[in-house]
């Protein structure tokens, strides 16, 4: 009998098929995480009741996913800020400059300072993970770093669990990962020193921690190795090799899974499967690959695979026909098969079950953490057992609704739509309308976002407050906010964001095409959570979105008031979005929506408007190829979005940070009047790009770090915007924080803004004392 899915497996077959996930989402299904992290953070709750929460919470996951029918459940999935920074503290890799702090501070307290910093020791960067939504803190090394295992909190939970009888498989980042991620540290001496130089003194760490787990009872590991999913240089893949080779004839081990995360293995699958390592887990869904194509990988029948065939980034139900056809093709290259996830599930929301108001027919289509769990389930079931016959039938091809008018207008784009007047033309015009001092300072965009306004959205949410009530209390925060900045002497000024909860949330609320969550929180970093909003259909605005509060803002002061727009990247970026059609046409739709708002943004006297694209390198492939062609859609769609802007009017956009040359490159091609960057502690390239005349337009090198708790000095401001002075012309510099503000409180804020604005004008008068001088 052969199997209707085109294997000759036979349906029911007796090899069994297992079942299991890389990761689970870890802030709880209500936030109970963040809410206990900043209670411990602002005094008011205490440790005790910090680490009892995390402590749920991490029983209470290990527990549940044991109760649906996996055959192995992850363990050491939990973290209290960070997996990365948790990963490099159990192998006792403490940052050199945080040294003078280790005896003063217990364990918790001092895990939270190499996170969130403190005065006198700025925190670890914060560096986007993978393409994903998620941040980790980038740990550092130097020639000196020394390793020590502490693994007791691996090894308490391992026991918790066994106590109920369940075996957890622990996860950790693998070694070469750990390193690849880590930079060097600012106290590093050694010429040429790199982090992966450390990996010889690193690796006896972990056959240390493999000795303990398996005397635990532990019978398997996950050993994380994301970096192998980017191009990597040869002596790095040598040394995945001689890492897996070593660790997989340690005398004392569990078995050792291997997972490739985020995309496709490419060259190091084959050297994975050439060491002893027993299991491999691959994202078939990123980097979906022919079985074919496996089976001519020299080993990889002899070992375990864990097939990565349930999307663990994006929120829509498994196609159960096609996934199982291919999992039944897999099975017979790799007849030792677990399904599994593609990448751990901390980046989709708990459990779409207690959404109660999403449109059906999205809703059906939905699939969160809880409900991906029982894809896996399911599909290994159908693999060992035989499919039902719902699951024999082909599904019909089903759309949502198309609109014809935005399919009209994306159908009517043209070239000349992406482009405006040459940019020398426009300076001219812009600094005659809006006359700004050298070195002008600014903002971001948001500003706090306070206790009282966030019980205001809530209580208008709930019903329990009328729209008119609310509206005055936003137009008194945004005045409060306007007046602020001018007593701290900005030149460029911002509403303040009182009215958005999210950037990316607040516009797809109030655009056509997206559906959203009350309870889709995922984990950004720490305590920052967000709830992506799910972009399904054809994407229209129906009304302006933004300028009734930004003319508001402007009417207050004679000063600029720069408006603030997300850009269709970082729209699409920062969604769940559908899968039905290509990527760049959502985003040219996004950018039609952006444009519109634009046009009347300018009717109403806005001058300036700020576009951002934080994300726009999120999306970017993790391999060379297909980087090209997604920069130039990314492009495109962003100069889509500004295309039609007047040339007086000043065009703005926010930049993450990226040494990459084709980032660079994209940046200018974006052809923003500014560009803000990340790059407060990565400052060099981005002058470096900028002497090389690879930028060539206004920069704000973002030289205060907006994530962090501490407050700069007008020193330390003084000195990096004279540093970027040196290669940036003082009439395209501009003195900005690095991101929005929202989460800060006033007390650190105000202050910051102070000195930097004192540091602009510092630059300011001796530039206009040199001129005299001349």
């Amino acid at each position: 009998m052969t199997s209707t899915f085109g294997s000759s497996t036979p349906v029911g077959s007796s090899t069994p098929v297992g079942s299991s996930i890389l990761g689970y989402p870890r802030i709880g299904p209500r936030r109970e995480l963040k809410r206990a992290l900043e209670a411990y953070w602002h005094g008011t709750g205490t440790r005790a009741e910090l680490l009892a929460v995390g402590r749920e919470l991490q029983e209470e996951t290990w527990s549940e996913l044991a109760a649906t029918g996996l055959s192995q459940v992850p363990g050491n999935t939990f973290s209290f800020y960070d997996h990365v920074l948790d990963n490099a503290l159990l192998f006792g890799a403490v940052p050199p400059r945080f040294a003078p702090l280790r005896g003063e501070m217990d364990d918790l307290d001092f895990y939270f300072t190499l996170a969130r910093g403190k005065p006198d020791f700025p925190p670890l960067e914060l560096v986007r993970y993978f393409g994903t939504n998620y941040h980790y803190r980038q740990p550092e090394v130097d020639e000196n770093t020394t390793f020590s295992l502490r693994s007791d909190d691996v090894l308490d939970e391992f026991h918790r669990a066994m106590a109920r009888d369940i075996e957890l498989r622990p996860v950790l980042l693998g070694p070469v990962s750990l390193l690849l991620l880590a930079k060097v540290s600012p106290t590093s001496e050694r010429d040429g020193f790199a982090p992966l130089d450390l990996l010889d003194a690193l690796l006896p760490e972990y056959e240390k921690l493999f000795a303990q787990l398996a005397k635990a009872g532990a019978t398997c590991v996950q050993l994380d190795e994301p970096c192998f999913t980017e191009d990597r240089a040869p002596e790095e893949l040598e040394a995945l090799r001689r890492a897996y080779d070593t660790l997989s004839t340690a005398p004392l081990r569990p078995r050792i899974l291997v997972t490739g995360q985020y995309g496709w293995l490419g060259d190091a699958l084959a050297i994975l499967a050439g060491t002893g390592v027993e299991a491999l887990g691959l994202d078939l869904v990123a980097g979906k690959v022919n079985p074919d194509e496996l089976a001519k990988v020299p080993g990889l029948r002899r070992k375990r695979l864990y097939a990565g065939v349930v999307d663990g980034r994006n929120v829509w139900r498994v196609d159960r026909y096609n996934t199982l056809t291919y999992l039944n093709k897999l099975k017979d290259v790799v007849p030792d098969l677990v399904v599994s996830t593609s990448t751990s599930l901390l980046h989709v929301p708990y459990d779409v079950l207690i959404e109660y108001d999403l449109p059906g027919d999205v809703a059906d289509r939905l699939a969160f953490a809880k409900q991906k769990v029982g894809e896996v389930v399911a599909l290994a079931k159908a693999l060992t057992e035989g499919p039902s016959e719902k699951w024999r039938k082909k599904p019909t091809s089903v759309h949502f609704k198309l609109k014809h008018t935005v399919r009209s207008r994306v159908n009517a784009i043209r070239p000349e739509h992406r482009v405006r007047a040459p940019y020398e033309e426009r300076r001219v015009a812009q600094q005659e309308r809006l006359n700004l001092p050298l070195v002008p300072a600014t903002t971001l965009g948001s500003f706090p976002q306070t206790d009282a306004i966030r019980q205001a959205r809530y209580e208008l949410g709930a019903g329990r407050l009328e729209w008119a009530d609310y509206y005055k209390r936003i137009q008194e925060e945004i005045a409060d906010t306007i007046r602020l900045q001018e007593d701290i002497g900005l030149d460029v000024l911002v509403h303040g964001e009182h009215e958005r909860n999210d950037m990316v949330q607040y516009f797809a609320e109030l655009l056509d095409g997206y559906a959203f969550t009350h309870n889709g929180w995922v984990q950004a970093y720490g305590s920052r959570a967000t709830r992506p909003p799910i972009l399904f259909g054809d994407v229209a605005r129906p009304k302006p979105m933004t300028v009734e509060w930004i003319g508001f803002a402007q009417s207050l002061t004679d000063k600029p008031v720069k408006a603030m727009l997300t850009g269709p990247v970082t729209m699409l970026a920062r969604s769940f979005v559908r899968q039905d059609q290509p990527l760049y046409e959502t985003a040219d739709q996004l950018a039609l929506a952006i444009r519109d708002e634009i046009a009347d943004l300018e009717a109403a006297g806005i001058a300036i408007i700020q576009v951002d694209e934080p994300a726009i390198r999120e999306l970017l492939p993790l391999r060379d190829d297909g980087r090209q062609e997604y920069l130039e859609w990314a492009v495109d769609a962003f100069r889509l979005a500004t295309g039609g802007a007047k040339p007086e009017t000043q065009i703005h956009t926010h930049i993450t940070y990226s040494g990459k040359t084709s980032v660079v490159d994209a940046i200018e091609r974006l052809d923003a009047d500014v560009t803000a960057i990340v790059a407060t502690r990565s400052i060099d390239w981005v002058l470096q790009a900028i002497e090389e005349r690879a930028l060539t337009r206004g920069v704000g090198p973002g030289v205060y770090e907006s994530r962090s708790a501490r407050i700069p000095d007008i020193d330390e401001l003084d000195e990096l915007l004279t540093k970027a002075s040196e290669s940036v012309p003082l009439d395209r510099l501009w003195a900005n924080p690095d991101g929005g503000l929202k989460t800060r409180h006033y007390w650190q804020l105000e202050p910051s803004l102070r000195n930097l604005v004192a540091a602009a004008r510092r630059l300011r008068r001796r530039a206009e004392k040199a001129g005299s001088e001349d």
